[in-house]
């Protein structure tokens, strides 16, 4: 391959890349309320595709965003290896599929700080 192809096909590779991220979109969950009690429900009736982004706004210490599964979703429960955000300004990537985040502070996921976010 010439140096010319090499060339051709690097920016063929970085446009591609660049295109991507240019379909992202980013969310503000809960939107002006941001991650606050009763957000359970916001992610309904979203389009959400691999690689959005959600931000999660509230005051740093109030709240975090810890990354969880299905069943700790549903039980309200945080085991220790989960990723937990505790920036009050956190930009969490959606992979695809299921994607469940619940606030870990005692009582807050079950007075509704938790929302499952699927992405295409």
């Amino acid at each position: 391959m010439s140096q010319h192809e090499k060339s051709i096909v690097m920016l063929v590779a970085v446009m591609m890349l660049l295109c991507n991220k240019a379909y992202a979109t980013s969310y503000n969950v809960g939107d002006s309320s941001g991650w606050a009690f009763g957000i359970a429900g916001w992610e309904n009736g979203k389009s959400f595709r691999a690689g959005d982004s959600l931000v999660f706004n509230y005051g740093a210490g109030a709240h975090n965003v810890v990354v969880v599964d299905k069943a700790s979703y549903d039980s309200c429960s945080v085991t220790s290896d989960a990723p937990t955000y505790t920036s009050g300004q956190d930009n969490i990537v959606l992979n695809k599929g299921a994607n469940y985040f619940i606030c870990g502070f005692n009582g807050h996921c079950q007075a509704g700080m938790k929302i499952a976010a699927n992405a295409a």
